[in-house]
């Protein structure tokens, strides 16, 4: 397990180097669930502390029994009202509602005053299964990223939300991977729903620091308000004509 702090330094870039293992990694499914929790701020120190102590052992455990791929808790930076996230990975949807299930079982079963601490810190949460689209990003599921994160949820007009798939594909994503490959980026995602509520794609990147985040991003819009990109971004926001954004600090994953 690691635990991140934003002020840390920077631990790990995934550098998909042609490789034919990266190249089958990035080809892979994998499926994200997402538990995005409304929390008390002044309480949210003593439920970070329990994820920390109680939670994370089993969550690390599930990990090393080839359960999960990965998991990580994420803590609210900028955004709107989920002021914590906790997510869950793994290569196909059925390992991923067995893991799911059977780690609430135990978490309830063998530390229920903790759970009752947390829950009363975070009262209210919000499930989403995400899954991966083909082709579009450098981090598979599983893989390490930076600490901090940017996620930009959109929401979409389902009958044409393939063709916004398409227009990643072919136009933000080249973006995207350059400024990986410049460093400005660690990683970044194209995520699809699955299971959930208004949210229909989601945009996921990580970066050594929020200020390097938010350069990048500035960088990139940028891009993608000129040239041959312009177009492309305009019919996107025509289809996907709603986005929430939030900045997450990365505070624990694994691997």
């Amino acid at each position: 397990m690691r635990l991140k702090t934003v002020a840390g330094p920077f631990l790990a870039v995934l550098l998909l180097g042609g490789t034919a293992v990266a190249q089958e990694d990035a080809a892979r499914q994998g499926y994200a669930y997402v538990t995005y929790f409304g929390c008390d701020p002044a309480g949210e120190a003593r439920a970070d502390e329990i994820v920390k102590r109680t939670y994370a052992p089993h969550y690390d455990a599930a990990v090393a029994a080839g359960d999960i791929a990965s998991w990580s808790w994420l803590a609210h930076f900028i955004g709107g009202k989920w002021r914590r996230a906790l997510v869950l990975t793994t290569w196909n949807m059925e390992d991923l509602l067995d893991a799911s299930g059977a780690l609430g079982e135990i978490i309830e079963e063998s530390t229920p005053e903790a759970g009752r601490a947390f829950t009363e810190v975070c009262q209210h949460h919000e499930d989403y299964i995400w899954q991966t689209v083909s082709g579009i990003g450098t981090n598979p599921i599983g893989a390490e990223r930076a600490e901090a994160g940017f996620s930009m949820y959109f929401v979409c007009d389902p009958s044409r939300e393939d063709r916004a798939d398409e227009i990643v594909r072919e136009s933000l994503a080249p973006i995207y991977d350059r400024h990986v490959g410049d460093g400005g980026l660690a990683t970044w995602m194209w995520l699809r729903h699955d299971v959930g509520g208004e949210y229909r794609r989601l945009l996921s990147a990580t970066a050594a620091d929020h200020k390097t985040m938010m350069s990048t991003r500035a960088a990139i819009i940028a891009e993608l308000q000129s040239g041959r990109a312009e177009r492309a971004t305009r019919q996107l926001n025509e289809i996907c004509g709603t986005h929430h954004d939030y900045l997450w600090d990365v505070q624990i994953e694994t691997p």
